[in-house]
């Protein structure tokens, strides 16, 4: 079992930068998990974010968040971070982290174990 606490969100102006993390608490090492970002607005589903395999050595990202975001992770600090910079309206969404105790790092949100309660973000025209 591993708890995940996010936080970071907040207001922003589009164009503008926040960093989301992650951080967990479990009797498992974290560097045993695949870490994953998702998002929800309102009215839509949740999707796919961001992913970072268990070293941090590959990542994978949605196509809407490419070259905007960075995710990584301090396997020391149990934290997974999400860095989101040229934020847009359409980015408002509550964010979660979920961790995969897979060994591939997927988008599929059905794979991964635990979850997080999500920090909103809202962005502003």
């Amino acid at each position: 079992q591993v708890q995940l606490v996010e936080s970071g969100g907040g207001l922003v102006q589009a164009g503008g930068s926040l960093r989301l993390s992650c951080t967990a608490s479990s009797g498992r090492t974290f560097s045993s998990y695949v870490m994953g970002w998702f998002r929800q607005a309102p009215g839509k589903e949740r999707e796919f974010v961001a992913a970072i395999s268990w070293n941090g050595g590959s990542t994978y990202y949605a196509g809407s968040v490419k070259g905007r975001s960075t995710i990584s992770r301090d396997n020391a600090k149990n934290t997974v971070y999400l860095q989101m910079s040229s934020l847009k309206p359409e980015d408002t969404a509550v964010y979660s982290c979920a961790a995969d105790d897979g060994v591939v790092v997927t988008r599929n949100q059905y794979e991964y174990d635990y979850w997080g309660q999500g920090t909103q973000v809202t962005v502003s025209s």
